[in-house]
């Protein structure tokens, strides 16, 4: 490793000064080292004015300012692109290197070989660590030294790498080289929301990282119960601690490292396992996308590439329906109603509304990932994009084509009493636990008198399943009959 005078470390989806590999790598090489995070204009400008996860970025970068001037330095916080910014400020400090962790979705890779270049013209080096993943794309192959493309093989894979490597999740520690921080030359000086543009407010969860900290601690209290909470909405089951990776405010090794531990050793009962496995989807579908790029608009399956998806202003209608959470299907409009007003949706609700809107309504899944993209506080492209085509059938490892999730079914199985449902769509909160799953099988003299009226109160279905069901098996038909 070579010695650097100065070095820049530049935060982006790792808002942490714990386990930090680039951050590591710069104390323990440099005499002085400098922090920044760069609010990227090109992308604040496409986002709402009221956006959460600005929000949530903002206050979990007073967090990690906190932390670094706990240990002797402070963060630099700017606006603009970085390919202008990262440069100019690498020269004003006069660093040596910029020291980033890896990124892997392809705007960020070709933004990050332009930064290369750019700094390297001026004489000084780029470095990327990884850090958001256990392995990257190149890591866990299989014994053809090719990619997987079916999961259970690449998780079983991945466990064995991980049984012969762990030194992989060994932490890197920053507090023992905290005295190569550049100090703070004053008090914090963040700006505001205000300052960037941004409408004030509340992040949409606890932020920073003492928010994933007590997530964390909070989970892994009743983590044992995990394999069986985690698909029932009305439960609080889930870790809640997606946007905390998104984000970097907790670090995956940190969490792999535990859960494995409880696993081994018994305390995280038989959810342990089921959490890791979790977080190893994570890891498969970052290699899957980082290994192809074009999945952002294209589908895994290219044969899939010639479905003809509904459109015209009918599709329109039922599109924005779906959205707005008026679809007629109790559970679909409940989970709308969550992710559109807080940002969060369960993941058994994701493979719900998506199944919905791609089997059901026959509308293209680009749409629904592009929606999710816009509303969920843990956006997260190779994630979202796998989980689209998972319920898509286009995807890697994907549902088989002809397997369709009956929303009324699902409805009945994960929320049998109607919990969730009555909390997100308080119109049908009288209905007894075996009507509220489809109204419209309902006497209309029983729902009037608990105060429902279809059509004025809540809507009729905009399609029939078993009708939408039979024209998705004749849409999928063509690429059976083209592939055979």
């Amino acid at each position: 490793m070579m010695n650097m005078s100065n070095s820049l470390v530049w935060f982006r989806r790792d808002l942490r000064a714990f386990d930090h590999a680039a951050l590591h790598r710069a104390l323990t090489s440099s005499n002085r080292v400098y922090c920044v995070f760069v609010y990227d204009s090109d992308i604040l400008d496409r986002l709402p004015r009221d956006d959460r996860r600005v929000r949530f970025i903002h206050a979990s970068l007073a967090s990690l300012d906190a932390e670094l001037r706990r240990l002797g330095g402070f963060l630099i916080v700017r606006q603009g692109r970085p390919l202008e910014v990262i440069p100019a400020l690498a020269t004003e400090l006069g660093v040596d290197a910029v020291l980033v962790c890896t990124d892997y979705e392809p705007d960020a890779v070709e933004r990050d070989a332009r930064m290369k270049d750019r700094l390297g013209a001026d004489g000084r080096t780029f470095q990327s660590c990884k850090d958001q993943v256990i392995f990257e794309q190149d890591e866990v192959l299989t014994l053809a030294k090719g990619p997987f493309s079916v999961f259970t093989p690449y998780k079983n894979a991945w466990l064995k790498r991980l049984a012969a490597m762990p030194e992989t999740l060994a932490a890197y520690p920053v507090d023992p080289y905290a005295q190569a921080f550049a100090p703070p030359p004053g008090p914090p000086a963040l700006p505001s929301l205000a300052d960037i543009g941004f409408e004030a407010g509340e992040p949409p969860l606890p932020a920073g990282m003492e928010g994933a900290e007590e997530l964390f601690e909070r989970f892994v209290s009743h983590m044992a119960d995990y394999g069986r909470a985690r698909d029932f909405p009305a439960e609080d089951g889930t870790s809640r601690l997606s946007t905390h990776l998104r984000f970097g405010t907790t670090s995956i090794r940190h969490l792999v490292r535990t859960a494995r531990q409880m696993a081994e050793n018994g305390a995280g009962g038989a959810g342990a396992p089921v959490w890791l496995s979790e977080l190893i989807w994570r890891d498969f579908y970052s290699m899957i996308l980082a290994r192809n790029p074009q999945l952002v608009t294209q589908s895994f399956k290219p044969a899939f590439d010639v479905l003809a998806w509904e459109s015209g202003d009918e599709a329109e209608e039922l599109f924005a329906a779906w959205c707005e959470g008026r679809t007629g299907y109790p559970l679909v409009d409940a989970a709308m109603a969550q992710l559109n007003r807080t940002g969060f949706m369960h993941n058994r609700l994701r493979m719900v509304t998506a199944s919905f809107l791609t089997k059901d309504l026959g509308i293209d899944w680009r749409r629904g990932e592009r929606y999710f993209a816009l509303k969920l506080n843990d956006y997260e492209l190779a994630s979202n994009n796998g989980g689209w085509q998972w319920a898509a059938s286009t995807g890697c490892d994907a549902q088989p084509w002809f397997r369709i999730f009956n929303p009324v079914a699902q409805s009945q199985r994960f929320d049998a009493h109607g919990e969730f449902i009555r909390e997100w769509v308080p119109a049908l909160e009288r209905l007894s636990s075996k009507e509220i799953h489809a109204p419209w099988l309902v006497d209309t003299g029983v729902l009037a008198d608990k105060g429902v009226v279809l059509g004025r109160d809540y809507p009729m279905p905009v399609v029939d399943h078993d009708v939408a069901r039979k024209r998705t098996l004749e849409r999928f038909a063509v690429v059976k009959k083209a592939s055979s």
